[in-house]
């Protein structure tokens, strides 16, 4: 760790090495030259030549591909600082190690064939990466869901006390988004498209010479690129660049996944407050530097913090993609350097701090009990104003009165610091015609939950079972938090 100078609290903090690796300079450099080594196959495989002869041979591309791996970073940082180009002080730096292959190294292609087709194969394997934690957060809380689908508790709107819910219904709420998340994920990642080669405004220019204007021979040199670096096709237009809306939708995706984090940490969060629910606490772990006593829901906030940066830098793409000039500027290069790979170590963090929090979720049913039945009485004012109705009572003289009723319990609550007394008041109230006790027999939480346990049977069933059999081969994630 370096001591005077910034480092990114994104590397030493949040992010796995996992997804480090992916935008690490040796990913980066290796993948530009495993895509030199495939336009120099593809040229060759589709006979380019010069008099009558080969123009690139078996030799050349061995040699290369010896070379594929040990780069020589310091004859290309020497190289760049003379002559400040990246790409060609790598171009250089390769050609040094290939002193047979140098001459045909990058041969018709620009700058962006390495650039941009590097950035379109880096951004795959990190949505690859999100997937497979996305899948197992998606799992945890299946699980969650699973384990407390009977368990009642007060359900909110307006953050004030509503009908009755259960813990599991609850969950299929958070679930739901990240599934929703998923779907957009791998749509996104179904449709990612390598740039391919298509020269320095995107018309091809140069291959129509070093082919001698053979259309045919042309069109297969994309789809050739993209099956030797794993990608079903090429995007079939571009300038020089590939289309910087990719940028935008893929950052889309990072904060759609950022919002879902968000909302549920802000759930846990306040569940926290409530002292219902709570995330894992270390047995050494610290609270408050001055209350001792304290259990600060950190990793929640966490988690809230880097999903606000992540939904905001989906604006950077956007921006960019709206502001570009024609077939291309370089405007979008040290935004880019920034916005994509930061949108993503960001997510990764986000990522393993919900699989931790949900793995290690507490729940305190005594609490949610307490609290439940304290408000359970208000609740059950319809079902006991029928049973009053079938015993002979008027409805709209019975609703008055558990009207006013209601107001006073709920006064003696909240102006007097009283237990809900409203079943007392209903019981001695000759109206209704019921006594305290069978009117306590009402009070069974599990009578008012509605559908909640046959919502979370079905939603996991027939939704998420299913896609997580589909990816059962990413299950299995464990979440490591550096601090």
């Amino acid at each position: 760790m370096s001591t005077d100078r910034y480092e990114s609290p994104l590397s030493e903090r949040y992010a796995s090495k996992e997804m480090q690796y992916v935008f690490s300079p040796d990913m980066k450099f290796k993948t530009w030259r495993r895509l030199w080594i495939a336009l120099a196959e593809t040229e060759k495989e589709l006979g380019l030549s010069q008099n009558g002869r080969p123009v690139i041979t078996d030799e050349q591309i061995e040699e290369l591909k010896a070379h594929a791996e040990d780069i020589n970073y310091d004859v290309a940082k020497a190289r760049e600082r003379e002559v400040r180009h990246d790409v060609m002080s790598h171009v250089y730096a390769y050609g040094q190690q290939c002193p047979k292959a140098a001459g045909i190294i990058h041969l018709g292609a620009t700058s962006c064939y390495v650039g941009d087709n590097t950035d379109i194969i880096i951004m795959t394997e990190a949505l690859k990466l999100v997937k497979k934690k996305l899948v197992n957060v998606i799992a945890k809380l299946a699980d969650f869901a699973e384990k407390y689908k009977s368990q009642p508790t007060l359900a909110f709107t307006h953050f004030q006390p509503a009908q009755p819910t259960t813990v599991g219904k609850r969950a299929t709420l958070w679930l739901q988004e990240f599934y929703l998340d998923l779907e957009d994920l791998e749509y996104v990642l179904g449709t990612m498209k390598l740039l391919g080669s298509k020269g320095t405004t995107g018309t091809q220019a140069s291959f129509l010479e070093l082919f001698d204007g053979d259309q045919e021979t042309i069109d297969k040199i994309d789809p050739m690129i993209a099956e030797k670096m794993g990608f079903k096709e090429c995007f079939p237009v571009s300038g020089q660049t590939y289309s910087r809306k990719v940028d935008t939708r893929v950052a889309n995706v990072l904060a759609g996944i950022a919002a879902s984090a968000h909302k549920m940490s802000n759930d846990i969060r306040l569940l926290q407050h409530l002292k219902e629910v709570e995330e894992p606490f270390e047995k050494s772990q610290i609270g408050s530097s001055a209350m001792a006593y304290k259990r600060n829901p950190m990793r929640s906030e966490r988690i809230a913090s880097l999903s606000r940066y992540v939904m905001i830098d989906a604006l950077n793409p956007a921006i960019t993609s709206a502001t570009q000039w024609f077939e291309r500027t370089l405007d979008d290069s040290a935004n880019k350097r920034l916005s994509i790979p930061e949108g993503f170590l960001a997510t990764d963090g986000i990522l393993d701090l919900c699989l931790n929090v949900v793995d290690g979720l507490v729940v305190y049913p005594k609490v949610i009990e307490k609290r439940l039945k304290s408000e359970l009485p208000f609740m059950a004012t319809e079902n006991i104003m029928m049973d009053a109705v079938k015993a002979g009572g008027n409805r709209q003289e019975l609703h008055e009165r558990i009207r006013e009723l209601s107001m006073e319990a709920g006064r003696s609550v909240k102006v007097e610091g009283r237990e809900n007394n409203l079943l007392e008041l209903i019981a001695a109230d000759p109206a209704f015609n019921m006594s305290l006790e069978d009117l306590q027999k009402t009070m069974e939480p599990g009578r008012y939950v509605g559908r909640s346990v046959e919502q979370v049977e079905a939603f996991l069933r027939n939704v998420i079972r299913p896609v997580l059999e589909e990816n059962r081969e990413l299950l299995g994630v464990k979440a490591e938090i550096n601090v």
